[in-house]
């Protein structure tokens, strides 16, 4: 198995003394465990964590340290490494979802103008990624296509899944009001990861109400409730959003303010339905084109006939790039909308989307149980072992074909997305790949999970999950990583 990243410093800095790094080796050696990782135990925190090597017998030689390997426990986002391995058998690293316009309608007069004669229907692929660029695209190829007038209605069809029943307190509350945008309803139809965004700018004059509108459209698509005030240069930006729905559909409430010479910033809050929110940007496209519909638009559960004619069509980014924003952002709309994908049934729900996951599981000799209640990860309900982590792991590692771009989707504490994984030496800064999870509440979860390459260029595979309960203070990212980082660093030099 080749290497992704190498282990250059510690070889420059071993030439210097072949001496004293055998000596460090032999000390670390006696410290290669998680002695410092278990200390939190004393705090009332339940922990599972296991780190073992790839390349060596099976048995005690490969294990480096455990705590309790099997012991089930919440994984939070560390849920997502188990999606990206489940996709990828499924599906494929080049896989691409396909989204598109159809209707059982004819175009008539296609030179002159062409009038399609019934409903226009959008048909959502379950593109985890789908943007308005993408739905641009589809507008543009549809005017390519000769048609200006739609005799009929903008149907947008979900009939893969959605609206999907919220299993969490904070997907619930959403449906009337949110401020932020995970919590964006999920849908096979959905565009710009089920959320609004709006941009906010500073007016010429201190004083005056902040510009503001979508970022994306300039058609008023939704009422923008702007009480942001712009304040004299280097006063300071403070901008709280709010995405409501009442009356008058969703509404994006702004406050605070802006310096008159701050950039302009854009706001996203998860929108109220995902598919009605492609609805409106797509007839504010559709308008925008010169493509005239004569009927309102309305969203449908229902599956298009199979003899309904495709007029545009726009494919996703291969899997292996969506995985990498998934894994990278830790995109909680984005992960569960590609779990849903792995349900053959229409009219998915997360329950199955779980189960699909749980599926692919049980072929890991191992593995032991495992529970999950969503891909994203934002369920505590998610059950499995650190020692099950690491068998899925393996897995992929063994994997020729896949493992590749699936160990790219992991972040690198040197140069990942995530800041607060920019800690520890850098022997675990540049010899560590990683995924992490976090949950606050109803409890305390901190999890990662990932490989590491040794000081002799071995693999290995570590999983920790550390679960809090109603008694237990909170868990700061650095109680975890900083103890952590020492452990691996100690398994990576004696090894």
């Amino acid at each position: 198995m080749g290497s992704f990243f190498t282990v250059k410093r510690l070889r420059r800095w071993s030439l210097v003394s072949g001496v004293a790094s055998l000596a460090l080796c032999a000390s670390a050696s006696l410290f290669a465990d998680f002695s410092r990782l278990s200390q939190l135990q004393n705090k009332g925190f339940s922990i599972s964590a296991e780190a073992r090597l790839l390349d060596a017998d099976t048995g005690a030689n490969a294990l480096l340290g455990s705590i309790n390997p099997e012991r089930q426990l919440s994984p939070a986002s560390v849920t997502k490494a188990y999606l990206a391995a489940a996709a990828l058998n499924r599906f494929g690293p080049q896989h691409r979802f396909t989204s598109q316009l159809v209707s059982s309608g004819r175009v008539e007069n296609r030179a002159e103008g062409g009038v399609l004669r019934g409903d226009l229907v959008f048909e959502g692929g379950g593109d985890p990624g789908l943007t308005t660029e993408n739905l641009w695209r589809l507008v543009q190829r549809l005017h390519l296509a000769g048609v200006r007038e739609i005799d009929g209605a903008l149907v947008v069809s979900q009939w893969r899944f959605g609206p999907v029943d919220c299993i969490t307190t904070d997907r619930c509350d959403a449906l009337t009001r949110v401020a932020n945008a995970y919590s964006a309803p999920l849908s096979s139809a959905g565009v710009n990861f089920g959320s609004w965004c709006v941009n906010v700018a500073p007016a010429a004059s201190a004083g005056e109400p902040a510009r503001v509108g979508l970022c994306d459209s300039q058609t008023s698509l939704i009422t923008i409730d702007n009480q942001v005030v712009t304040r004299p240069a280097n006063s300071g930006t403070e901008i709280s959003a709010e995405r409501i729905t009442d009356e008058r559909g969703d509404v994006m409430r702004l406050t605070g303010q802006i310096s008159t010479n701050a950039t302009a910033r854009d706001v996203y809050r998860g929108a109220g339905d995902a598919a009605e929110k492609t609805a409106q940007v797509l007839m504010g496209m559709l308008n925008q084109a010169g493509i005239q519909v004569r009927d309102s638009w309305r969203v449908s559960s229902t599956q298009p006939p199979s003899t309904a004619q495709r007029l545009a069509a726009v494919d996703s980014q291969p899997l292996q790039e969506i995985l990498l924003r998934i894994m990278n952002y830790s995109n909680n709309y984005m992960a569960d909308v590609l779990a849903l994908d792995l349900v053959e049934t229409p009219q998915a729900q997360l329950r199955q989307a779980g189960q699909a996951i749980e599926s692919y599981v049980q072929h890991l000799p191992g593995h032991g149980p495992l529970t999950l209640y969503s891909g994203s990860g934002l369920t505590t309900e998610n059950r499995t072992s650190a020692q099950g982590v690491n068998v899925m792991l393996e897995d992929m590692f063994r994997q020729s074909a896949l493992f590749p771009s699936f160990v790219a989707a992991f972040q690198s504490p040197a140069n990942g997305v995530m800041r607060f994984i920019r800690r520890g030496s850098a022997t675990f800064q540049n010899n560590v790949m990683l995924k992490t999870g976090t949950l606050n509440q109803p409890f305390a979860v901190r999890a990662a999970a990932g490989y590491f390459r040794t000081a002799q260029g071995r693999w290995g595979v570590f999983s920790v999950m550390v679960n809090g309960s109603g008694s237990t203070p909170y868990l700061s990212w650095s109680e975890v990583l900083d103890p952590l980082s020492l452990d691996l660093d100690a398994m990576i030099l004696a090894n």
